[in-house]
């Protein structure tokens, strides 16, 4: 039965749900099938946030779902048996015209399984990429998932076209990839990584004649890692974003908590980890990259190896490393006042630019909408003092949420 294309889209759409790049999680489900009232959009159609804060509309899909790997962890795997669909370079084409002509999106998130080989894959990716910069003059955002083993010729055609590239390192660490994938190879993925990287940094460099490298890729690259498929800790997963973001130079490492999938490998585990331990670690991902924070202090004080699901990873630094504590909110230098549980990177900019002019009390802390009850133990200043309240041997248990009654009815 010839599948229409409406239907692919459904089908290639969905399929796309799994790459978290440029996701956007919290809102409820919404049946765009079943209603068409006011916020209903088609398949295919998601949120994503740029660097400066607003919210654009992507069309999301894969080329196909069709795949010559058997990655135990991916529902498009060779032995899976879901539908499966494939569009052709044309049609994502147009589509994506079509949609932005009628003010749906803002730009293109393209993905594919593996047909025939990687460079077939990769080179259809790339023509769409292509002719939709030099053909149709397409000056919308357009974001490539990369295929690593494919030729470094199309990888580097890839970023002169779009916007962002990624490449997935899938698991934590190179044991779970052989485990779990195991005809992919992590030397291969770095190895493209180093390659983009190196592309990246020539294009913002100047030519011996003085003029701009060609574009490419001015929103860098950024990779995805499955979290809770294998025995992998959250300190395993954290020193491996820290050699990513150092060594690459990436945007953003997304965190995917592993689904449960159809027909599963018995390798996977029956239940999903909490999504709160995805969470944790997007919270721990911005302390490092924003906040001053080393990954291996992040998790230093768990023997385990594992952040805490009941605390922010920052409250718990902050209580495991309570001899630091308090600080003088007028002389503290801003990277110790980073550190303060309560205190975002623009209320420290805030407190910085205050102090230079006044005396700061904690009532003006009040005016920027901190957590007054957050911050109190782990600072001092004129009219207040934590005395014995810093010193409480139970002072975690007055920021651990309480145990709530769920309703019945």
């Amino acid at each position: 039965m010839k599948q229409s294309l409406s239907d692919r889209l459904a089908l290639l759409s969905d399929a796309a749900k799994y790459d978290a790049s440029c996701s956007s999680s919290g809102a409820g489900k919404r049946d765009s099938a079943a209603t068409k009232g006011l916020g209903s959009v088609s398949n295919g159609i998601c949120h994503a946030f740029t660097p400066d804060g607003r919210c654009i509309s992507l069309l999301k899909i894969l080329l196909t779902n069709f795949c010559i790997y058997d990655c135990a962890y991916c529902i498009n795997r060779s032995s899976s048996n879901v539908p499966r669909a494939r569009f052709t370079p044309d049609e994502v084409i147009w589509l994506t015209l079509e949609f932005y002509r009628r003010n749906y999106i803002e730009g293109l998130f393209l993905s594919s399984g593996i047909i025939r080989s990687s460079d077939d894959t990769m080179s259809q990716m790339v023509r769409v990429a292509r002719e939709l910069r030099q053909t149709h003059k397409f000056r919308g955002y357009i974001h490539l998932k990369t295929i690593p083993n494919a030729s470094p010729a199309l990888l580097a055609e890839a970023g002169l076209y779009a916007d962002r590239l990624s490449i997935n390192v899938e698991m934590p660490t190179e044991r779970g990839l052989a485990d779990y994938a195991p005809q992919k190879h992590a030397s291969e993925i770095r190895q493209s990584m180093g390659e983009m990287r190196t592309h990246i940094d020539a294009a913002k460099d100047r030519t011996l004649t003085g003029r701009k490298a060609p574009r490419f890729a001015p929103g860098g690259q950024s990779t995805q890692m499955i979290v809770g498929a294998d025995q992998a800790t959250d300190r395993d997963i954290l020193s491996s974003s820290s050699s990513l973001y150092t060594g690459y130079k990436l945007r953003r490492v997304y965190y995917s908590a592993f689904s449960p999938i159809p027909d599963a490998s018995a390798i996977l585990p029956i239940r999903p980890p909490p999504l709160l331990r995805e969470h944790r670690l997007y919270q721990a991902d911005w302390l490092f990259r924003f906040y001053g924070f080393q990954f291996s202090e992040i998790t230093a004080a768990r023997t385990d190896g594992m952040l805490d699901l009941e605390l922010d990873p920052k409250l718990a630094w902050a209580l495991a490393n309570r001899a630091l504590f308090p600080i003088d909110l007028n002389r503290a230098p801003r990277e110790m006042l980073l550190r303060v549980p309560g205190l975002g990177v623009r209320s420290v900019q805030a407190i910085v630019a205050a102090r230079r002019h006044r005396h700061l009390r904690l009532e003006d802390l009040a005016k920027l909408k901190v957590s007054i009850r957050k911050i109190k133990p782990f600072l001092y200043t004129t009219g207040w003092s934590p005395g014995r309240l810093a010193d409480q041997q139970n002072l975690r248990q007055l920021f651990v949420p309480h145990p709530r009654q769920l309703a019945l009815f």
